[in-house]
C-alpha cells in the first residue's frame, strides 16, 4: 500500500495538478500566496468546486485593507450556499481586525506551542475570530466552526486542517508559508473522497466521520511517513474524487 501510495503522490506533486482543467480552491490561493486571502479559500472550499472558484474568484480581497463600512459595502451583494453577504462581510472584518493586531500564525502558535497540538491552535483562532468581531449566524458558525473539546462525535474541522496543510507543508501543491509548525503534527483533512477511499484501501476502520477518524488515519499515515503523513492526502483526495481502483477490493 505505501508503494501504491508513494507513486500517486510523486504522480500529483506537480503544478498541473492544479489547473483551470483540474480546479481546486489551493488554485486561487497560489495567486495571493498570503495565509490571510489562504484562509478565506480553505473556508469557502465547500460544496461544487467550480462554484467554490467562481466565488472567491469575484472576491476583491484588498477589501481586508478597508474601514468596516467599505467591506460591507463591497461585499453586499456577495453569498455562497450558507453564507449571506453579512457573513462574509464579517470574515472579512474579523481578519482585517486580527491582522491590525497580530497575524494568524502567531494566534495559532500561541494555542499550538502549549502541548504541540494542532487542534489547540485551531481553538485560538476560532475564539480570537469570535471575540474580535462578534457575529452569530447559523452560516458563519459553519464558516469558521466551534471550538472543539472533543474528537469523538466532533466535526473533522477539515477546512481548518487542509488550510494548516497549505501553510505548513512545502512542495509544489502546499506553500509553507508559516514556520514552526511540525508537520508531524499535522491532522488530515477529512472530506468525504478521503474518508471513503480510506476505508476501501485498509488505512481507516473507524465507521464515525469524525475528528476520531482524521487522528486514526494520520496515525495509520504515520506508519508510511513519520515526519509528513500529510504528504499522502492530497493523493488520497484524488484517487477517491477520480474514482481509481488502486487494487481496492
Amino acid at each position: 500500500m505505501k508503494k501504491l501510495l508513494d507513486i500517486e503522490v510523486e504522480k500529483r506533486n506537480c503544478e498541473g495538478e492544479v489547473c483551470l482543467e483540474r480546479l481546486d480552491p489551493i488554485m486561487v490561493a497560489h495567486r495571493y500566496k498570503d495565509p490571510t486571502i489562504s484562509l478565506i479559500c480553505a473556508f469557502f472550499a465547500y460544496g461544487n468546486v467550480k462554484q467554490i472558484v467562481k466565488f472567491l474568484d469575484s472576491l476583491d480581497f484588498s477589501l481586508l485593507q478597508k474601514s468596516d463600512e467599505e467591506i460591507k459595502e463591497g461585499l453586499k451583494n456577495h453569498y455562497y450556499r450558507f453564507q449571506k453577504s453579512e457573513d462574509v462581510a464579517a470574515l472579512f472584518i474579523a481578519l482585517k481586525r486580527l491582522n491590525e493586531k497580530s497575524t494568524l500564525e502567531e494566534v495559532f502558535k500561541r494555542g499550538y506551542l502549549k502541548n504541540r497540538s494542532t487542534v489547540d491552535g485551531i481553538n485560538e483562532l476560532i475564539k480570537t475570530l469570535q471575540e474580535i468581531y462578534p457575529h452569530k449566524t447559523m452560516g458563519y458558525n459553519f464558516l469558521i466552526s466551534q471550538v472543539t473539546t472533543k474528537t469523538k462525535g466532533a466535526g473533522a474541522l477539515k477546512r481548518w486542517m487542509m488550510y494548516l496543510r497549505w501553510m505548513v507543508r512545502e512542495d509544489n501543491i502546499d506553500m509553507g508559508l508559516w514556520s514552526g509548525v511540525d508537520r508531524s503534527d499535522l491532522i488530515i483533512p477529512l472530506d468525504t473522497h478521503t474518508f471513503n477511499v480510506s476505508k476501501k484501501l485498509g488505512l481507516l476502520s473507524r465507521k464515525s466521520y469524525d475528528l476520531e477518524a482524521a487522528i486514526e488515519l494520520t496515525s495509520k499515515l504515520k506508519e508510511f511517513d513519520k515526519n509528513d503523513p500529510l504528504k499522502y492526502d492530497f493523493a488520497l483526495y484524488r484517487i477517491g474524487q477520480e474514482k481509481l481502483s488502486l487494487g481496492m477490493s
